[in-house]
C-alpha cells in the first residue's frame, strides 16, 4: 500500500523527468558524502543530482512516460536531472568518474531516447554548444570572406592591367 509520502516522492520525480532536457542514471556505490556534494558542485547549473530509491524511480519514469530503463535501477542508483546542457553535464559526469572509480554510468535518456552509457561517453566528447556555434558562426564568416573577395578580384584585375598599361606608356614616352 503506498504512503502519502512515496506518492510524493513518486510524484515529485515524475515532475524532474518531465521538466529535463535530460536524464543520466549514475551508481554512486562508494562515494563518500563530500564527493557527492563535490559532483553536485560540479553539475550546478547545468543539472541536479539526486539519490532516489528504485522502485520509486522507475514507478516515477513511468508516471513521466519515459520507457526503457527499467534495466538501469539496480544497485544504488542516482539521477542527475539535466535542465541545461547534457553536453555539460555529461562532461562533469564524464570527468567525475575519471577521478573517482566509485561512480558508473549506467544510461540514461536524451529528447525521449534511451542512451547507453557509452552513447553518454561520445556526448561527452561533443564541444559545448557555444563552441559549436563559434565554429558555425567563423565558417559563414569565412564564406563571407570568400564571396567578398570573388566580386572584388575582377575590379582588382582590372586596375593592375590599366596600370600596367599606364606605366607602360609612361615608359614609352
Amino acid at each position: 500500500m503506498a504512503t502519502p509520502d512515496k506518492v510524493a516522492a513518486v510524484e515529485e520525480i515524475a515532475n524532474r523527468f518531465r521538466d529535463s532536457n535530460a536524464v543520466v542514471i549514475t551508481e554512486y556505490r562508494g562515494l563518500s558524502v563530500p564527493q557527492l556534494a563535490e559532483l553536485r558542485r560540479t553539475l550546478s547549473g547545468a543539472a541536479t543530482y539526486r539519490v532516489a530509491k528504485n522502485t520509486l524511480t522507475a514507478l516515477a519514469a513511468k508516471d513521466a512516460g519515459v520507457e526503457g530503463l527499467d534495466d538501469l535501477f539496480v544497485g544504488p542508483t542516482a539521477i542527475a536531472f539535466v535542465t541545461g546542457d547534457p553536453v555539460e553535464a555529461a562532461k562533469g559526469l564524464k570527468e567525475f568518474s575519471k577521478k573517482n572509480d566509485s561512480l558508473v554510468i549506467k544510461g540514461g535518456v536524451l529528447d525521449g531516447n534511451v542512451l547507453t552509457a557509452e552513447e553518454i561517453g561520445k556526448l561527452a566528447d561533443l564541444e559545448s554548444r557555444e563552441v559549436l556555434l563559434a565554429k558555425a558562426a567563423g565558417a559563414m564568416k569565412a564564406t563571407l570572406f570568400g564571396a567578398a573577395y570573388l566580386f572584388q578580384a575582377p575590379i582588382a584585375q582590372a586596375a593592375r592591367a590599366v596600370d600596367a598599361l599606364r606605366a607602360k606608356q609612361e615608359d614609352a614616352a
